[in-house]
């Protein structure tokens, strides 16, 4: 259960009501349903630091958790953030996913070029390494946005901003939201950002293009720098004109005509106008030879190419490209954003040693942006994948920063969707079920009762994983009278229950449905989820002149789940297989060495708290990187440290991370 419930606004004052500045514009499903879990508070839970990577005291955060519950942590320490950007679904329906990679081989020099065979079949992608299913009904969506929002305002300080990025599927519909929870008067720009080249689409126009929306805590106290981005080439085209020495420029108006407040009127050079200097200034000007005399005599300045600090950024944006392949910032992930886009969004809306939060981390080019440019950071999201690729990121950047994680009762499979579809799994005879609403997650056939709905609260939305009296009522008032007529009863899981004695008795004193509700733990199916990997290794004391070092040697690796997923591919491929498409299945040695990615030595403690004193990284191709080195020699197995090694921590391919004692 949580802690406590932190308000998402400050405490009202005697006599107010605390949903007095909410005039709720848009209207869609459950919205009074949002209305009630915005009344009971953000839940705020235990925090566990699960590593400290640099210097402590930096103030900078990778924080692996839900947005809601993150903010309640950061309202209850007291920490304000200057600048927010969030790259959230964009209910586009679409999954995103990365490729994994097959490791070289260690122990086998000769071994053919494994590292380039991909699991990339859709069943593999899409449960492997799927980092989220954006697949939410707008009703879900509009409503787990709204508490998202309120939660990330209620930590913003008095002069801060948000940048919302969205798309075509959903940015209109949030951004009536954002004026809703901002206010239509903070709204500043809708930022478009052309992300990709022209493309044909057969029945429509090519959709090229994201939305960013920008809005400000308050109107007039907020942090706005002017960036500048480089001219076009037909601006550059107008300075056709060069100096001696090559200078180019173009003729600029020195007159005062038509500007306000008036000008300076005097003659110089037999020319009288309303000029925009004094004559003191027009003088010193001409000594530098910055005065253009035209054919009829008229005066103008001369603007020099080379002076400019470029145009002033408008609201579209079509000079920061997406990333491509080659990038050296590239880090596979799949919905990763350009640094450029984040450096252009954190120069404008930040000064120097301000706190930039992203509550959507995914790739962490926020944090890392953030760190490069002198602020400190704050990195959330629910995914593994995203915490080891944005901790990757910054340790290569040499960042300082706590690993944290939110300890809300769930056990995470690797991320919310990968856990559901696991959940639905070990479910005994739970079934999809087209016939109910999507509220249930499927049915139980049951010889007695017939047809059983089950509710399994999405773990995607912060606010369904808590049975509490809204969810119960929704059920009773709204879910039930919508079932069939011969349902007799109902399963309804959760993840976090308010008082379960409370609304147990809620339930029996009801009589407006002779339907049998029974409530089951989530958490007792949950902790079946997570299965650990296994290692064998051995240590070596080595003496090199005065100096002594520990070589630790990993002989096999086994991770079950992960070949279980080779296997899957490798049946696909035979099945598909043909004469010009022969089957080629993947094969792993019998050390499964080849199946690791991560590995990191703590020297300092046996338990709690991460230290990684000596790790490497091996990359898609088989390469080390040693301490955030990049090197290019292959991987032997083995890792160093200068102190005698308590623990091993190991990530096989697909991100799973499991820690032994040595």
């Amino acid at each position: 259960m949580p802690i406590k419930y932190v308000p998402f606004i400050p405490e009202p004052i005697e006599g107010q009501a605390i949903l007095s500045n909410f005039n709720r514009i848009l209207k869609y499903r459950g919205v009074n349903d949002k209305d009630m879990v915005l009344q009971r508070g953000m839940p705020l839970y235990e925090m566990e630091k699960k590593e400290t990577v640099g210097k402590d005291g930096s103030g900078n955060m990778v924080i692996r958790g839900e947005c809601v519950s993150t903010c309640a942590y950061l309202k209850e320490q007291g920490i304000q953030v200057d600048l927010v950007y969030i790259d959230p679904p964009f209910a586009s329906g679409a999954d995103y996913a990365k490729k994994v990679y097959i490791r070289r081989n260690p122990n086998f020099a000769e071994t053919i070029s494994q590292e380039e065979e991909e699991l990339d079949s859709d069943e593999l992608r899409a449960f492997e390494e799927k980092m989220y299913g954006d697949i939410w009904d707008k009703e879900k969506y509009l409503n787990w946005m709204y508490e998202n929002l309120m939660a990330i305002k209620s930590v913003m300080s008095e002069n801060a901003s948000i940048y919302v990025h969205l798309d075509y599927h959903i940015g209109h519909y949030v951004k009536i939201l954002l004026d809703e929870i901002f206010g239509e008067e903070n709204f500043r720009n809708e930022i478009i950002w052309k992300r990709a080249t022209a493309h044909s689409d057969a029945e429509f126009y090519g959709n090229n293009f994201d939305c960013i929306y920008f809005y400000t805590k308050s109107q007039i106290n907020y942090i706005f720098n002017t960036v500048y981005q480089s001219y076009d080439d037909a601006y550059i085209a107008r300075f056709n004109r060069s100096d001696p020495d090559g200078r180019k420029w173009d003729s600029g108006n020195l007159t005062a005509k038509g500007l306000q407040g008036g000008g300076y009127n005097y003659e110089y050079k037999g020319h009288r106008s309303l000029w925009r200097m004094p004559i003191e200034t027009m003088k010193k000007m001409d000594q530098e030879g910055r005065l253009y005399i035209t054919k009829t005599g008229g005066i103008r300045s001369k603007v020099y190419l080379d002076e400019l600090q470029g145009m002033p950024t408008q609201s579209m944006w079509l000079d920061i490209n997406p990333i491509n392949s080659q990038a050296n910032e590239k880090v596979d992930y799949t919905t990763q954003k350009p640094e450029a886009l984040l450096e252009r969004i954190i120069n404008a809306s930040s000064n120097e040693n301000m706190i930039i939060a992203d509550f959507f981390g995914g790739s962490g080019v926020t944090s890392a942006v953030a760190h490069k440019l002198g602020r400190q950071f704050i990195h959330c999201d629910i995914g593994i994948n995203s915490i080891q690729t944005t901790r990757d990121r910054l340790i290569a950047n040499k960042a300082s920063f706590d690993v944290l994680e939110i300890k809300d009762g769930v056990q995470l499979y690797r991320n919310p969707v990968q856990t559901m579809d696991k959940i639905k799994s070990l479910i005994q005879g739970l079934k999809q079920d087209d016939t109910l609403h999507s509220f249930w997650a499927g049915s139980i056939s049951d010889s007695k009762m017939g047809t059983i709905p089950v509710y399994i609260p999405d773990l995607e939305n912060s606010s369904s994983k808590l049975l509490d009296t809204v969810l119960i009522n929704r059920i009773i008032y709204q879910e039930i009278p919508e079932l069939e007529s011969n349902v007799k009863k109902v399963i309804v899981y959760y993840i976090d229950i308010a008082d379960q004695e409370e609304i147990e008795k809620f339930i029996k004193n009801d009589d407006s449905t002779t339907i049998i509700i029974e409530l089951r733990d989530l958490k007792n199916i949950l902790d079946d989820v997570v299965i650990g990997d296994y290692v064998e290794t051995h240590c070596e004391k080595i003496q090199e002149d005065l100096l002594e070092r520990y070589i630790v040697t990993i002989d096999r690796f086994v991770s079950d789940r992960v070949m279980q997923k080779i296997m899957e591919y490798n049946q696909k491929a035979f099945l598909n297989s043909s004469n010009k498409r022969p089957y080629k299945p993947i094969t792993i040695s019998d050390e499964g060495i080849e199946l690791i990615e991560y590995v990191s030595l703590d020297c300092t403690s046996c338990e709690g708290e991460w230290y990684s004193d000596s790790e490497i990284k091996i990359n898609k191709n088989g390469y080390v990187i040693k301490d955030s080195v990049k090197t290019k020699d292959f991987w032997d197995a083995t890792i160093c440290c200068k102190e005698k090694p308590l623990r091993i921590k190991i990530r096989n391919i697909c991100g799973d991370e499991t820690e032994w004692i040595l």
